[in-house]
C-alpha cells in the first residue's frame, strides 16, 4: 500500500516515547499501511469485521465496569476486570478527543486463555482497523480476539 502524508505522521506518533513508552509498533519493520492490509485480511479470513471485534470488546469491559479493579462473572464463561489508570491518551491517527487508559482483562475459563485490550484498542480497532504491530506488548491478534473472547 502507498504510505501517504497523513499515514508516515501516524507511524511517527507510534513510535517508542512519542505517545507511550514503548510505541504501537513492537519490531514491525512494516509500513502502516501494510500493516493495516494484513490486518484487514486477517479479520476477513475469520469471516469478521473491525466493527463486530469492536463491539465485542466494548460488550465485555461494559459488563466487567460493575466489578472496576475486581474480576467478575460474566455469561456463560468469562471473567472480566476492568481497571481504571491515571491519565489519557491521544490517538496516533490524529483523530479528536483522547481515551482514559482503562485496562480491560478478559479471562474465558473455557479455554484458559485471556487478552487485555484498552478503551484506545476499541478506538483503533473500529476507526482505523490497527492492532498495533508485531512484538508490541499491547499487540492485538485478530485470530487470537476471536478465539478468546468468542467473536462470531
Amino acid at each position: 500500500m502507498k504510505q501517504t502524508v497523513q499515514m508516515q505522521k501516524a507511524q511517527g506518533q507510534m513510535t517508542p516515547g512519542v505517545i507511550t513508552r514503548d510505541g504501537f509498533l513492537g519490531d514491525d519493520r512494516r509500513l502502516l499501511g501494510d500493516i493495516l492490509l494484513a490486518d484487514d485480511a486477517a479479520v476477513k479470513a475469520l469471516d469478521l469485521d473491525h466493527e463486530t471485534v469492536a463491539a465485542r470488546l466494548i460488550e465485555l469491559r461494559d459488563a466487567g465496569m460493575a466489578g472496576l479493579g475486581e474480576f467478575i462473572d460474566v455469561a456463560p464463561h468469562f471473567e472480566v476486570r476492568v481497571d481504571s489508570v491515571r491519565g489519557r491518551l491521544p490517538c496516533p491517527f490524529g483523530d479528536p478527543g483522547i481515551f482514559p487508559k482503562t485496562n480491560v482483562t478478559v479471562r474465558n475459563r473455557k479455554t484458559g486463555r485471556e487478552a487485555t485490550y484498552t478503551d484506545l484498542h476499541i478506538h483503533l480497532i473500529l476507526a482505523h482497523g490497527f492492532y498495533e504491530g508485531r512484538g508490541c506488548p499491547f499487540r492485538l491478534e485478530p485470530k487470537d480476539l476471536a478465539e478468546v473472547l468468542e467473536i462470531a
